[in-house]
């Protein structure tokens, strides 16, 4: 499947689009599964072949795990710390297409105010001539960013996200006329 997309500005659509968290807790007996309810994000292919860009941006506080009491704690200064680091952003410099249908996206993570490199391989599980959907499955140290809380040890290892993010071409910002 060709990756190629025509040169343009795109937008995150939220409504096809999601962010999935999963991380063992109570000593491994557990899996805590969550998903950020509000999503948003831009991308950018430009006209001279170059590299793409873009952002994927979190709200930290709509984190949604189902259990109201762990949401308000996770959103807390022990975990997220919403009130004051409002979103968790990752930032491709460089989403490299390859002739796999892969997507090879090179950039940094931004959580609780804390910014880390991060190098990622998306699969294309979608494609039209106006927008492409990437799916990207990692797992992210916690510990990195300052989301250390651990009481009595409950909490250790990594947590494992899965994105679906499906971008759509912005045709008032890719060159038509903006109108509807």
């Amino acid at each position: 499947m060709s990756v190629t997309l025509p040169a343009g500005r795109y937008r995150l659509d939220p409504s096809a689009s999601e962010v999935r968290i999963q991380h063992r807790t109570m000593w491994g007996l557990v899996t805590v599964k969550g998903r950020f309810t509000e999503v948003s994000g831009v991308g950018e292919v430009p006209a001279d072949g170059g590299p793409a860009s873009g952002t994927l941006t979190l709200a930290a506080a709509s984190l949604d795990t189902g259990h109201t009491k762990r949401d308000i704690h996770l959103r807390s200064a022990d975990f997220f710390d919403s009130e004051s680091f409002p979103e968790l952003v990752f930032t491709a410099t460089e989403a490299a297409p390859r002739n796999d249908g892969t997507v090879a996206l090179t950039g940094e993570l931004t959580v609780r105010g804390v910014t880390e490199p991060l190098t990622l391989t998306g699969t294309v599980t979608g494609r039209t001539d106006q927008t492409v959907t990437v799916a990207v499955e990692t797992v992210i140290d916690r510990d990195r960013f300052g989301l250390g809380w651990n009481k009595l040890g409950m909490m250790k290892g990594l947590t494992a996200v899965n994105v679906s993010a499906t971008f759509t071409r912005d045709q008032g910002l890719a060159g038509g006329s903006g109108r509807a």
